[in-house]
């Protein structure tokens, strides 16, 4: 088993399911959807794949029980996000904030998004993340 802790956000099918058959473990999906948990649930118990676990958990709302991931995944609910029409702005900035809580420091963040350039995707993800890598690296050269 290759040891990582992984998180997918708002999923279903999923990437954990490829990950897990490829021998990585602590993996973790989370939904704000008591039904895709549990139709995620009954996909990952009929291929069984044990080492995945699954919560129903809201991205923007999360509980302090996940923290210290080393790898986090994004197919989509950025860009869910983004296009609500009640205060996408302000949830922009909660999402960042809520990815940079579970994020471990030199973790990595992997995001697919059809509605956003790399630019805009780096001046969003900027805030926060800057001073992350600044500090990091100011630790490094010292």
């Amino acid at each position: 088993m290759l040891q990582c802790l992984i998180l997918e956000l708002e999923m279903v099918f999923s990437w954990l399911n490829l990950l897990a058959k490829f021998g990585f473990s602590d993996i973790t999906g989370i939904d704000y959807s008591p039904s895709a948990i549990q139709l995620s649930g009954s996909i990952i118990e009929k291929e069984g794949l044990s080492n995945i676990k699954l919560k129903v958990e809201d991205f923007l709302n999360l509980s302090t029980k996940l923290s210290g991931f080393h790898v986090c995944i994004d197919k989509g609910t950025f860009d869910a996000i983004s296009l609500n029409p009640d205060g996408a702005a302000e949830k922009r900035k909660q999402y960042v904030k809520s990815l940079s809580r579970v994020l471990d420091v030199k973790g990595f963040f992997l995001i697919t998004s059809c509605n956003w350039t790399k630019e805009e995707l780096l001046d969003e993800f900027s805030e926060g993340y800057m001073e992350r890598f600044t500090a990091q690296k100011q630790n490094v050269e010292a």
